[in-house]
């Protein structure tokens, strides 16, 4: 019998988030569904910047009544594309959360189911307070990732993709030489991400440490008492607490570093190319409006690059609680009811 505890020596990776598959089957038609409205808003986002390019070529570049009626036709194309933006982005928020409160629900319940089927040598070698930790702290993790995190990575892979395919129909030349550049910035962002899943694991074994040792000091807070160690027992919770506190900021220093580093670099690249963008404007290599669509792709793409460095933090926070629950339910039990059990 091994406890849960006892397998901390190993960094949790993303693929540990396979574990959750079995409770997302389902559900395989809510995801369809979301899947769908993610697809429409994703589409919604990169028809605005042809709308802009469009309205200034063609609206602000022309003259007299033939400017109004392009005017009036783009600022109307522009507001159904909002329309169709928030209605999708709308329904993609409500389908998702619902799968992150159900398969949360599922997963709390079966972990539960599982352990309580556990024999009494798996309460003797596991803390009650961990078990309780993992039930709710990690689920937590888990609800997060499965109603928000894989919804925005999903996106903003989407928006990555399809704003690069959309700045290379816009400017090969100028797309070239960012995706060069970018690709310069992406190994210490490489790096700092592989920090960050280490520190996130060891920052939930801290807190679970700290739930574990109160709990079985409150199960037995009588005999404390009665040895009058009410005191010492708050000092060693006091420091374990404190261990916790210093994991998590060297958690939350390392991503703060990785999320500087991703939006400066990337923001510094896209920068230095629409320097290059405007020269090619004044000119007369392009036009002002398919300047204006290249800046609001590379807008796009930077923000879904920020947005994916952020919410690989949270997908690796949720790695290592998905981990440690898949641990409790692959736990065999020492009961085994008999093939013909005597009445």
């Amino acid at each position: 019998m091994t406890a849960p505890q006892s397998e901390r020596n190993h960094p949790s990776t993303l693929a540990s988030l396979a574990g959750l598959v079995p409770f997302l089957k389902p559900y395989r038609w809510h995801f369809v569904f979301a899947g769908g409205a993610l697809l429409l808003a994703a589409g919604a986002t990169l028809a605005l910047p042809l709308a802009f390019k469009q309205m200034i070529d063609l609206g602000f570049g022309a003259a007299g009544e033939k400017s109004a009626a392009h005017i009036d036709l783009y600022f109307l194309a522009l507001f159904g594309v909002a329309c169709v933006l928030a209605a999708a982005t709308a329904t993609r928020f409500y389908a998702v959360s619902w799968l992150g409160e159900r398969v949360t629900a599922d997963l709390r319940a079966a972990v539960y189911k599982h352990v309580v089927e556990q024999s009494p040598a798996f309460f003797e070698t596991t803390k009650t307070g961990e078990v309780l930790s993992r039930l709710t702290t990690d689920t937590t993790l888990v609800q997060t990732v499965v109603g928000t995190s894989l919804s925005m990575a999903l996106r903003n892979t989407l928006l990555f993709a399809g704003g690069l395919v959309m700045m290379f129909v816009t400017s090969p030349k100028l797309s070239a030489i960012m995706i060069v550049t970018l690709f310069a910035v992406i190994a210490p962002i490489m790096f700092f991400g592989r920090r960050v899943r280490t520190l996130s694991r060891d920052s939930q074994d801290r807190v679970a440490d700290a739930s574990a040792m109160a709990g079985e000091v409150l199960n037995a807070v009588t005999v404390v008492q009665a040895f009058t160690h009410e005191k010492i027992e708050a000092r060693r919770f006091g420091e374990s607490v404190e261990r916790a506190f210093a994991t998590a900021i060297r958690r939350i220093r390392a991503r703060a570093v990785l999320t500087v580093m991703a939006i400066l670099l990337v923001f510094g690249a896209i920068v230095f190319v629409l320097w290059l963008g405007a020269h090619a404007v004044m000119k007369g290599d392009m036009t002002g409006g398919l300047l204006a669509q290249f800046i609001l792709y590379s807008a796009i793409v930077a923000g879904a690059v920020g947005a994916l460095a952020e919410t690989l933090g949270e997908a690796q926070r949720a790695a290592g609680a998905t981990e440690r629950l898949l641990e409790l339910l692959h736990l065999k039990t020492d009961i085994v009811s008999p093939a013909q059990p005597v009445p």
